[in-house]
């Protein structure tokens, strides 16, 4: 795992970064040839989601998202985007390469991993697919399972850090 990842996982809500570890680790072990997993964007501020909610509607470019601040799981620390570093240099956002030759697209190997830990993959949105993006959004506590959404996440208490409290 890079340092980059590291750094990224370790700005995540607190709940998530052990499993965000383990899944990492997980994908990298899967993928035997010259790819493995790095975290391209994990816990956004609402100043970042404003900015990013933007882009092709008041600043020039394509729209990359859907989602105003406050809307976006990454706001909470509970989604990540990934991409494959290809030789530890090159970043590429190709799902269909297999670049260990075992008959499966190494991007598919780690949405199987993802999903096992119980993450939702943007791939699978019915519109505005969103291929490098998993959130997690079921979270254990100790008053049982909590279905996130951002209306909900939105309206909980948060600790000194920030963080959304469970």
């Amino acid at each position: 795992m890079d340092t980059i990842t590291l750094q990224r996982i370790e700005k995540l809500h607190p709940s998530v970064r052990e499993d965000v570890k383990e899944i990492i680790k997980e994908c990298d072990l899967a993928l035997t040839g010259k790819a493995k997993v790095r975290i391209t964007q994990g816990l956004r501020s609402f100043e970042e989601q404003e900015k990013l909610y933007a882009i092709g509607r008041i600043t020039s470019g394509k729209k990359v998202t859907n989602a105003k601040a406050g809307q976006s799981i990454h706001n909470y620390g509970l989604a990540v985007d990934i991409c494959m570093m290809i030789g530890g240099k090159a970043a590429s956002w190709d799902t269909v390469k297999d670049w260990d030759n075992d008959q499966i697209a190494d991007w598919y190997e780690c949405v199987k991993i993802f999903a096992r830990h119980g993450w939702d993959w943007g791939g699978n949105w019915k519109t505005f697919k969103d291929l490098p993006h998993f959130e997690k959004k079921s979270i254990l506590t100790k008053k049982g399972l909590v279905k996130t959404s951002w209306r909900t996440l939105l309206k909980m208490p948060r600790d000194n850090n920030g963080y959304i409290i469970f």
